[in-house]
């Protein structure tokens, strides 16, 4: 045993190994190492052999299937990781290393714990054909069943193509490593020879590409040690699973704690930008959050933090970034970010300055209205406590999806700046009063009216309008009382977003 042992803990052997440090990369176990804490993994599968005879005239030893799978302890709670490995056979996937990887999504949704993908593969193991593709077949369906149960964590840490693009596509957030990950669904060799495009690996798919450009990713690291510490980081916000709450941490900031900047941060003229990152790094506890998709979609923030020790899930507008409009992109990260927040009993905190869907033919023909309704339906779905702050702009359809009472916000609070209305006021003044012989009065009479919270606190739809210095102990006040929140909705199978 101990020298079975020995093979397959040499992996790929030296000179593999050394390839791996050369090009910038871990090995699977050094990566598994770091993750998690220190001595608590527990390997899984270790003399797990493959079935095929394809390789040569003799059977290939492959040690540990190209994949070390297992368990251990992050922060001390549990967590099951996998991590191909490149030294071996390029960490390609065949029936056995499907099954490792299978086995550990299976225990992981079982056991209630997260499940962290280290993908470092050159895709599917062509000689074992079928037995390959049915391996991603089981992998996509485990994912899906576990999807909304247990946080799911794909690190894309080295190549990876075709099939295997999807199993991290179909988990909750993706990390890329700048210059060492590529994902992509065909190689520059073939997209050049189908299209005619002359495009490198790093543009095609390289970390930046996914993180800025596509989407496709929500974290980008430096190195793998920084990715490896990054997924640390993020499940300290999160629960194990669907049924506990977040862990609740101990920050040493005063839950009662006001800020006078925020009293004149806002510009008199509500035309001109601010940044909404100071409204955040104000309310939240020591100014500290970690955010989503940084580089992507960026006239929008999703972002978790801690108020008062709790995590709180934050959708704020830009209003530095296209005036803090919504546009396709904003749209549909913002709803995957909701959902994932409402699935995993993470409260919503909604920072709203925003003064329309973004216009135009690109917007409208690439189906505008079918992704901003993902933010609507996304929003009246969850059932968490939601609380909505408007500190400046919130007009027509794009309040409503940043969550209106009307949408189900609990709590709806509003600084007196705030200017909640169909449309911008100087704009409806200039329809409604266009053929008064006393426009340009009426016009100011009626900004003066409706360019303030006030009509709408007369209605019962902004249910307390506060100095802005006041907005942390607010909103934490109001996540207290929220604690206890049940809601109801009817029996179905699922609803039908609209994708």
């Amino acid at each position: 045993m101990l020298k079975k042992a020995e093979v397959i803990l040499a992996a790929g052997g030296e000179k593999r190994v050394a390839k791996q440090h050369e090009s910038g990369k871990m090995t699977a176990r050094e990566r598994i190492a770091a993750l998690l804490d220190e001595g608590s993994f527990v390997e899984l599968d270790r003399f797990v052999r493959h079935r095929c005879y394809n390789f040569g005239q003799e059977k290939k030893e492959l040690p540990g299937e190209g994949v070390t799978t297992g368990y251990g302890t992050i922060d001390g709670r549990l967590v099951y990781v996998f991590a191909q490995d490149f030294t071996v056979e390029g960490g390609s996937l065949g029936e056995m290393h499907a099954a490792k990887i299978v086995k550990v999504q299976r225990l992981a949704l079982k056991m209630g714990a997260p499940l962290v993908g280290l993908n470092d593969s050159g895709g599917a193991r062509i000689q074992e054909a079928i037995d390959a593709l049915a391996g991603y077949g089981k992998i996509f369906f485990e994912n899906t069943i576990a999807s909304g149960v247990v946080p799911q964590i794909s690190a894309i840490m080295g190549p990876s193509a075709g099939g295997a693009v999807y199993s991290p596509a179909l988990t909750d957030f993706i990390y890329m490593v700048k210059n060492t990950s590529k994902m992509f669904i065909t190689g520059p060799a073939v997209v050049k020879s189908v299209t005619g495009e002359d495009v490198t690996q790093e543009q095609l798919g390289g970390a930046m590409t996914h993180n800025s450009t596509s989407g496709v990713a929500h974290f980008a690291a430096e190195n793998d040690e920084d990715c490896l510490q990054q997924i640390r980081y993020l499940l300290s916000f999160l629960p194990s699973n669907n049924v506990e709450g977040a862990p609740i941490v101990e920050t040493g900031d005063d839950p009662m704690r006001t800020d006078d900047s925020l009293n004149t941060l806002l510009p008199d003229n509500s035309n001109q930008a601010y940044d909404m990152y100071d409204v955040i790094k104000s309310i939240v506890d020591n100014g500290e959050f970690y955010e989503n998709q940084k580089y992507w979609a960026t006239n929008i923030i999703t972002c978790f933090a801690r108020m008062d020790g709790q995590t709180v899930g934050i959708i704020a507008n830009q209003p530095k970034v296209m005036a803090g409009c919504l546009d396709i992109n904003a749209s549909d990260k913002s709803a995957r970010f909701i959902r994932f927040c409402d699935a995993f009993g993470i409260p919503l905190l909604n920072l709203v300055d925003v003064p329309g869907f973004l216009p135009g033919c690109n917007q409208e023909y690439g189906g505008i209205i079918r992704h901003g309704a993902k933010m609507l339906y996304a929003y009246s779905e969850a059932t968490v406590p939601k609380i909505t702050l408007v500190t400046r702009k919130a007009y027509g359809g794009s309040y409503l999806a940043m969550c209106s009472q009307d949408l189900g916000a609990d709590q709806v609070i509003a600084w007196p700046t705030a200017e909640i209305a169909v449309m911008g006021p100087a704009g409806a003044a200039n329809i409604i009063f266009r053929k008064d012989p006393d426009v340009e009065a009426k016009t100011k009479e009626y900004i003066d009216n409706f360019a303030t919270p006030y009509q709408a606190a007369m209605r019962g739809m902004v249910d307390m309008v506060i100095e802005p210095k006041n907005t942390r102990p607010t909103i934490i006040n109001a996540l207290q009382m929220l604690e206890s929140k049940r809601e109801t909705r009817p029996a179905k199978r699922h609803g039908n977003i609209p994708l």
